[in-house]
């Protein structure tokens, strides 16, 4: 797990999103998050986006933080956009904000461990080993090329930190 600091401009997303909480997603199958990817992707919702910045590539958020990592969340999977101008029916959208993060690179690996083991280091992490505590506004992962092949796949998590002095 790579790990690097740095500050992020805004991201515009359009997309879908579902509520709920880690404890709800112990069992992948039963929680909602496997429910709205699948929705995502088999009906194919990234074509009907508009002004998409980089198709191809997915970004899955977690935002509306209840407390921390302990409580409720909103999930939200779509893509990036320059705008948000026509919004086709059903779709929803999500303004990641500019803050300063900690880029996590993991990978390659298959699912789900290379995307459950980075984030369960991330909630043991101290502020020290973060850079900084966690701002629980909107956290994300980044899908692109690196994520093609299913057995290998490379992703970034990126974590919102209020930096320390």
């Amino acid at each position: 797990m790579q790990k690097e600091l740095l500050k992020q401009e805004e991201i515009l997303l359009v997309g879908i999103k579902v509520r709920t909480s880690n404890k709800a997603e112990l069992d992948p199958h039963a929680g909602k998050i496997f429910g709205c990817v699948q929705k995502y992707f088999h009906g194919n919702l990234a074509e009907q986006i508009l002004n998409r910045t980089h198709p191809g590539t997915t970004f899955c958020a977690y935002t509306e933080y209840e407390s921390d990592h302990t409580g409720e969340y909103t999930y939200f999977i779509g893509e990036g956009v320059s705008s948000f101008d026509e919004i086709p029916e059903g779709l929803e959208t999500l303004t990641i904000p500019a803050q300063t993060y900690v880029k996590f690179t993991n990978g390659p690996g298959s699912m789900p461990d290379v995307l459950r083991k980075p984030w369960e280091k991330i909630w043991e992490m101290s502020n020290e080993e973060l850079g900084g505590s966690r701002a629980f506004h909107t956290d994300f992962e980044i899908y692109d090329e690196r994520a093609s092949d299913h057995a290998k796949i490379v992703l970034d998590i990126l974590i919102g930190i209020n930096k320390n002095s």
